[in-house]
């Protein structure tokens, strides 16, 4: 199989015109985390606050993210996406404000948790617009669909921070704030104007009476662990590669380290998705999470900022055959008329792993070194492991449902 399978999937009718704008956008909500560190950094001069305020941005975004997707299950994308996108905006120009009149810290706090609760779930809103296109006769193809949203989104976080970061390092970080907010809403605005490949918004009452549209317990729990665990090994991991390549004297060396495991993300999604897998969904997970427990075990044997990087090149392939298969299962397990909410779901339970392991990442090198944080990412990727394992039987892909109505302009 060759790169056709993605030729064709962006040539199918009304695909291009709302993946490249929800990819522009997903570029800047890369950017607007670590844009606010940089922003209040800058004036403040002092991480501590910067940490508070990203911090709060965190937290706020993975609990409002699945109460947007609630509305944009409930109303629609196209109704739902423009006032968000405008609240985001004015969440963001309030914060740049605040920091550029010396507010307090607790108003920059409580700027930084608007911003957060705002953020457009573009990842979430493009991946439901391939399931409602590609799921009445083309099925078979969403396990290629997902992969390229894993790429996409592998892509904006490789290149969305560094941009950040490098418009913060030549004195300009209120830009990378504003070019972020500025990504995010157009791509958010060109998403939203494509009317045609929006999911039908659950409007069907009676649907909801009987249960159809209600969240299965079971194999979403299974999931939302899944990223939780996953979200873990990225907090530890980001904390302890810088660590270990400050320990080895080379501070420098993380952001190579960091660039080859996500170039090592990105050559295994793509590859991923060109492959139509005989084994099930399910049966994928374990084989992945275990690849993934191998490579951190292999963290411990790494001598050099350039062993670590060899590794982190395997951990890094890893991930997005994780994250496609969670995004298979999720719209395999859920009815149409909730998969946003539980797409975001995931990505709440994935933010809220990540920004725990940061703060336990932090004691557990200040404690043992950088091992103690290779070992919180290798607990993570063992329980990854084991919950894959005990959840075969609940993530069983059923019989697919009857195709749900063709989507409809909202």
């Amino acid at each position: 199989m060759h790169s056709a399978n993605y030729r064709r999937l962006l040539r199918t009718p009304g695909a291009a015109a709302f993946f490249l704008p929800a990819s522009l956008g997903r570029v800047g909500v890369a950017m607007t985390g670590l844009s606010i560190v940089w922003l209040v950094h800058g004036r403040t001069g002092a991480f501590g606050a910067a940490g508070l305020v990203s911090g709060a941005f965190a937290v706020s975004e993975a609990l409002g993210a699945p109460q947007l997707a609630r509305l944009v299950d409930r109303f629609g994308q196209t109704r739902v996406l423009p006032p968000a996108l405008l609240a985001h905006a004015a969440a963001v120009a309030v914060l740049g404000y605040l920091v550029a009149a010396d507010a307090p810290g607790a108003l920059l706090v409580l700027g930084g948790a608007a911003a957060g609760a705002s953020v457009p779930q573009l990842g979430a809103m493009s991946a439901a617009r391939w399931a409602a296109l590609l799921r009445t006769d083309r099925a078979a193809e969403l396990p290629t669909a997902f992969a390229l949203e894993s790429v996409t989104n592998a892509v904006g976080y490789l290149v969305g921070p560094a941009t950040v970061s490098a418009l913060a390092a030549a004195g300009h970080p209120m830009a990378g704030t504003a070019l972020a907010a500025s990504l995010s809403v157009a791509g958010g605005l060109a998403l939203a104007a494509q009317r045609d490949s929006a999911p039908a918004p659950a409007t069907d009452c009676a649907a909801r009476t009987r249960g159809d549209g209600s969240v299965p317990r079971g194999p979403v729990l299974v999931l939302v662990g899944l990223n939780l665990a996953i979200g873990v090994y990225f907090g530890a991991m980001q904390v302890s590669v810088a660590a270990f390549t400050v320990d080895h004297g080379a501070p420098g060396a993380a952001a190579p380290v960091f660039a080859v495991s996500n170039c090592g993300g990105l050559l295994a999604g793509w590859l991923y998705g060109l492959r139509r897998w005989r084994a099930a969904p399910a049966a994928q997970l374990p084989a992945a999470s275990g690849v993934l427990l191998f490579g951190t075990l292999l963290l411990f044997t790494a001598g050099s900022p350039c062993g670590l990087g060899m590794v982190v090149f395997l951990t890094g392939a890893a991930i997005p055959p994780l994250l496609t298969l969670f995004n298979v299962l999720t719209e395999s397990s859920v009815h149409p008329s909730v998969l946003t909410q539980a797409f975001s779901w995931l990505g709440s339970a994935g933010a809220a792993g990540s920004a725990a392991a940061a703060a336990l990442s932090g004691w557990a090198i200040d404690s043992r070194g950088p091992h103690g944080g290779f070992a919180l990412g290798a607990g993570a990727a063992a329980a990854t492991t084991l919950l894959s394992l005990a959840g075969l039987r609940l993530l069983r892909v059923p019989k697919r449902r009857p195709a749900a109505t063709r989507p409809t302009p909202d």
